[in-house]
């Protein structure tokens, strides 16, 4: 009797514990269910609306964010550079590209919560379109570190993992069923400090 119900206590606590820590992975995850992931970049394109998966729907409720409707925008995150290396506070990058076309984005670094990075000597580190110096053919090119650069430069202190979050409002790619289709900019690394 009490070896049986030990064995029950047992299976239900790997039940249990096995269900909770297999959801907290897939919320975690950036690459995640109904995820769609371009040139380093990820989305959740269904996030915002009646279609969004309940995977999708646990992490707004988590992290308690608003998320835009379909109409409204989307947002990319990025959680690597080019080669494949977690992006981290101590090294300067430099995003590349063009910007798919929207009405207005905002491009800022955030902290694993994917809050701005705020530090008590700066405002939060962070671009939006109205204020990025563009090359003739309407490519960017954005310093991302540590160090003051020319041209278009973002503040970034301290160390650990970093993500850059790209929201795009008022864009038609977020209602095209095209969006994998979609060119993003580039996320590449020029050196860290030791």
């Amino acid at each position: 009797m009490l070896k049986n119900s030990f064995l029950i206590a047992l299976a239900l606590l790997i039940a249990v514990g096995g269900g909770g820590a297999s959801v907290w992975y897939a919320l975690k995850l950036q690459e995640g269910v109904g995820a769609v992931s371009i040139s380093g970049w990820t989305a959740f394109p269904e996030i915002g609306t009646v279609d969004a998966d309940p995977y999708s729907k646990a992490r707004v409720a988590r992290e308690g964010v608003l998320a835009l409707g379909r109409a409204e925008g989307l947002s990319f995150i990025a959680q690597r550079d080019a080669s494949g290396d977690v992006l981290q506070r101590n090294c300067t990058y430099t995003v590349e590209g063009v910007v798919p076309p929207a009405r207005f984005w905002t491009l800022y670094a955030a902290d694993e919560t994917l809050s701005a990075i705020k530090d008590d000597r700066q405002p939060a580190a962070a671009l939006h379109s109205y204020e990025v110096l563009r090359s003739p053919d309407n490519s960017l090119s954005i310093s991302i570190g540590n160090r003051p650069q020319p041209g278009n430069w973002l503040a970034v202190r301290g160390s650990g993992a970093m993500f850059f979050v790209l929201t795009l409002f008022d864009t038609t790619i977020a209602s095209s069923t095209g969006i994998a289709d979609v060119a993003l900019p580039l996320v590449r690394k020029a050196d860290c400090d030791a």
